[in-house]
């Protein structure tokens, strides 16, 4: 693990110092061979402020040269076997599945999906957040992956439900980890958002709760915690980071003008892969 050397960062006042590693490594009961990580503004790279310093999302107004040398960067930056496979995110519920061949880019983004699945080693899934909610999921054996991104126009439209149904994997044998993302304390939404899970689903009453007249605060890991929960799905960690709070990661709502942070996940070939109970 890498050490925290960011100093006084001029947009941190008020918020949580940043934690002694530069990068998150999920703490998750997965198999050996699934591997993972999760980028901070802290880890050192090309962008300049208001991007500063690993911004790796290319459609949020930083130079365009910068985030190509920020996403080559962290191949060697954290040991990953090979680039990862960038998506275009639109906040929809389109899938990627990801065979083994041909080799990414860091500019390459041919792919429109908010969620990316594999059954390959060492092919590295990543989604882009900056509030949003990242989801990842590997197989109990370690022979699946996937990421999910979900702010909550995915999460109300299916995002999580259409991955998790286009994996081979039953949900049953699925592990979830939920990364950093807007905590329920820092998300004020309107009544159009409650309604949007309320509406199908009563349940989804006990993700929000009234502030002024017509807004609400809005628990996004749980909300997704009870759409796994609906699918089979028991085994889930993580949830309690907050994007807005925490001055480690990009926050869109925090700074307005905001890069964004990559959760990463991959199937390591060369580890012999230890199924889990």
């Amino acid at each position: 693990m890498g050490t925290t050397t960011a100093g006084g960062d001029r947009r941190s006042a008020g918020i949580a110092a940043p934690a002694a590693s530069r990068w998150l490594t999920p703490d998750w009961p997965a198999p050996s061979c699934v591997r993972a990580a999760v980028t901070t503004r802290f880890l050192p790279g090309a962008s300049r402020p208001p991007f500063d310093a690993l911004n790796l999302g290319a459609h949020c107004g930083d130079d365009p040269a910068a985030v190509a040398a920020n996403r080559d960067s962290i191949v060697p930056l954290l040991a990953l076997p090979a680039s990862p496979r960038w998506l275009r995110q639109v906040h929809g519920t389109d899938v990627a599945n990801f065979a083994a061949s041909p080799a990414p880019s860091a500019t390459d983004e041919a792919v429109v999906a908010d969620a990316a699945i594999t059954r390959a080693a060492d092919l590295v899934l990543c989604v882009l957040t900056a509030d949003c909610l990242p989801l990842l999921v590997c197989a109990d054996d370690g022979s699946e992956i996937a990421a999910i991104h979900a702010g909550w126009r995915g999460l109300a439209a299916g995002a999580i439900e259409t991955c998790i149904a286009r994996m081979h994997t039953p949900a049953r044998r699925l592990l979830v980890w939920i990364g950093p993302a807007i905590g329920a304390r820092s998300y004020e939404v309107g009544d159009e958002v409650r309604d949007a899970f309320v509406v199908p689903a009563a349940a989804a009453r006990t993700a929000f709760a009234a502030t002024r007249p017509g807004h609400w605060l809005c628990d996004l890991p749980a909300l997704a915690r009870q759409q796994l929960a609906a699918l089979g799905v028991d085994r889930v960690h993580g949830g309690d980071f907050d994007t807005a709070t925490d001055a480690r990661f990009y926050s869109h709502r925090r700074d307005k003008v905001s890069g964004r942070f990559a959760s990463l996940i991959w199937i390591a070939g060369a580890v012999p892969c230890l199924p889990i109970a």
